[in-house]
C-alpha cells in the first residue's frame, strides 16, 4: 500500500480521494491543513487517522509514502519540495508550478532524492487521449490543432461585486491560463512537441490576472490556436485536423466522446469507456509507477510539463502578466 498524505482540503481534492479510494494501492493516512479546525473536519470527514497543520512535520513524520497536493499554486513548489526532501513520491495539482524556473527546481529535487514527481493533469491519463494517439494517423498530415476551454467561473459575480477570491488574485499564481488554458496546451505537446512560434492575446482583469486570451501556435506543417476563458462560456468541440478528416473531442479537460469524421462525410466512434470518476487515471498512473519505483510518468513527464510551463510563461509575457512568485525564491 502506498500511504499518502493530503495537502488542501478544497473540493478538486475531494473529487481526487473519491477517485483514489478505488485504485488499488492508495491507502489514505494524512491531511495538512493550515488551520486544525479544517484539518480535524477533514479527517472526520474522510476518516483520516493524522493530522498536521505543518507540510514539513507531516513530511518527516514517517506516516505517509506520497504526497498529492492541491494547494494554491503558488505554493505548489514550496510544498512539493519540502516533501520530495523527506523523500516523499509527489503528485502535483495542474498547473505544477507558478514558472518554469520553480518546475526546474522541483525535477531537481526529485533527482537529488530519488523520487517521483508528477503533474496531475488528468485529461493526458484518460483511454480517450490514448485513443486520439492511436488514431491520429488516420487523419493523414495534420495541419490544425484548435482547443477551446471557456466556463464562466462561479466565481466571477463574486468577483464583480468587489470581492477578489483566490481564483481571481494573482498572489496565488491563478486565472484563466493557469485554471483553464494549460488544459488546452498540454495535449497538444503531449501530441506534437514543442511549438516555433507562440502569438499570445488576453484580457487582463483589475485584480491582475487574465480573464480569458488566446494563444496561437505554429509548427512546421501546422499551427494551434487556443481559447480559453472564465468570463465567458463557450460549448464549442475542440479538434485535431487532418487532411483526411478530423478528431472531434467534446471536452478537451475531460473527454467522453472522441470521433474521427472523414473528409469523405463518414465518421468513426474511437471514444473509450471512462467512468464518473476520472481522476482515477492519474491516480492508478501515479500509484503504479510508485510501485515500480519509476521516478517520471512517461506520459505526464517532466518534458511535457516543461514544454506546458515555457508556453505559458511566454504567453504571460506577451500579455503582461506577472506574479509575485516569479520573483519569489522557493524556500
Amino acid at each position: 500500500m502506498i500511504r499518502f498524505g493530503i495537502i488542501g482540503t478544497n473540493w478538486i481534492t475531494e473529487a481526487f480521494i473519491d477517485a483514489a479510494l478505488e485504485v488499488e494501492g492508495f491507502s489514505l493516512t494524512a491531511v495538512y491543513s493550515r488551520t486544525k479546525e479544517t484539518a480535524n473536519e477533514f479527517s472526520a470527514k474522510h476518516g483520516i487517522a493524522n493530522i498536521y497543520t505543518d507540510v514539513e512535520e507531516m513530511a518527516a513524520s514517517g506516516q505517509i509514502d506520497a504526497v498529492y497536493i492541491a494547494s494554491p499554486n503558488s505554493f505548489h513548489a514550496g510544498h512539493a519540495i519540502t516533501c520530495m526532501n523527506k523523500g516523499i513520491h509527489v503528485l502535483c495539482e495542474k498547473p505544477i508550478a507558478s514558472n518554469t524556473n520553480e518546475l526546474r527546481q522541483m525535477i531537481a529535487a526529485a533527482a537529488e532524492n530519488g523520487v517521483l514527481l508528477m503533474e496531475a493533469l488528468k485529461s493526458t491519463l484518460l483511454p480517450n487521449f490514448k485513443a486520439m494517439q492511436e488514431n491520429i494517423h488516420k487523419l493523414g498530415t495534420v495541419r490544425r490543432y484548435f482547443a477551446s476551454y471557456c466556463q464562466y467561473s462561479s466565481r466571477y459575480d463574486a468577483y464583480k461585486a468587489g470581492t477578489v477570491l483566490n481564483a481571481f488574485n494573482p498572489i496565488f499564481s491563478n486565472g484563466a491560463l493557469m485554471d483553464l488554458g494549460i488544459y488546452c496546451i498540454y495535449p497538444l505537446v503531449a501530441l506534437f512537441g514543442k511549438p516555433d512560434v507562440i502569438k499570445a492575446t488576453g484580457v487582463m482583469l483589475e485584480s491582475g490576472v487574465d480573464g480569458e486570451g488566446s494563444i496561437l501556435l505554429q509548427y512546421p506543417h501546422m499551427d494551434a490556436v487556443i481559447m480559453y476563458s472564465k468570463i465567458t462560456h463557450s460549448s464549442l468541440p475542440s479538434e485535431i485536423q487532418g487532411e483526411l478528416g478530423s478528431i472531434v473531442i467534446d471536452r478537451i479537460s475531460d473527454s467522453s466522446k472522441v470521433e474521427i469524421q472523414y473528409r469523405n462525410g463518414s465518421t468513426e466512434d474511437i471514444s473509450q469507456p471512462t467512468g464518473s470518476k476520472s481522476m482515477y487515471y492519474e491516480a492508478k498512473e501515479f500509484v503504479e509507477l510508485v510501485q515500480a519505483g519509476r521516478t517520471e510518468s512517461s506520459v505526464n513527464s517532466f518534458e511535457h510539463s516543461l514544454m506546458t510551463m515555457e508556453i505559458m510563461d511566454e504567453a504571460r509575457r506577451q500579455i503582461g502578466l506577472v506574479y509575485p512568485a516569479d520573483s519569489a525564491i522557493v524556500n
